[in-house]
């Protein structure tokens, strides 16, 4: 019988990237199949693993994987080395509830060695708040910038910084916001030129383009 499945171990060294799950579409007995055919030597990551189907592994399986069950995502295997005095990305977002979608985007720069620091609720409801963070966001390599409901965090920090900004529109929201719809849209239209965006709620998308940019650069 054919596998359902191939790990890449040989991803990292192609993309700088390692090998991901997706989880969100496959079920319990998938999962378990995979997690018996990973090498502990190596590091994988997982992504939209929910807590319900994470419960359900078998303790043999928990055991081996570190899991957030905020950011839904887990890492079997090798834990990555960081250097923790400094930080390369700042992860910005417009309110706490697009933190999972936050966690997810930190976890996913940590799984390949990146430090990044998170700078919460600074909506535009209060712009004072942005103005109280500004000098510390602006010594970043790169800025990733979550925001649902109008997505208009971006368009004022892009006309403020000259970082790469990565936007990440999230489904925060409800009514017009559209899931994310809106704030996706907005962040495409906006006036602040030289953005790149992201899918609704991809933190792990988010994260990897800033990957890409910091290997390129070091």
């Amino acid at each position: 019988m054919v596998s359902e499945h191939l790990i890449d171990y040989n991803r990292e060294n192609r993309i700088g990237i390692s090998e991901t799950i997706f989880c969100q579409d496959k079920t319990i007995s998938q999962i378990k199949n995979i997690c018996n055919d990973l090498n502990i030597n190596n590091t994988t990551f997982f992504t939209r693993l929910k807590e319900d189907k994470y419960k359900k592994l078998n303790i043999n399986i928990k055991k081996m994987l570190a899991y957030d069950k905020v950011s839904q995502t887990a890492i079997y295997g090798r834990k990555p080395v960081i250097d923790k005095s400094k930080a390369d990305v700042a992860i910005v977002c417009a309110g706490t509830s697009d933190m999972p979608s936050v966690l997810e985007a930190q976890q996913t720069l940590y799984v390949s060695g990146f430090k990044s620091d998170i700078f919460p609720d600074l909506g535009v409801a209060g712009l004072w708040r942005i103005q109280k963070h500004l000098d510390q966001i602006v010594k970043y390599k790169i800025l990733i910038i979550a925001a649902g409901m109008d997505g208009a965090l971006v368009s004022v920090l892009g006309g403020l910084v000259s970082l790469p900004i990565i936007a990440l529109p999230t489904s925060t929201g409800y009514g017009v916001s559209n899931k994310g719809h809106t704030a996706l849209n907005a962040m495409l239209a906006s006036c602040s030129p030289g953005i790149s965006v992201v899918n609704i709620d991809n933190g792990y998308g988010a994260a990897s383009a800033a990957i890409r940019i910091l290997n390129a650069i070091k």
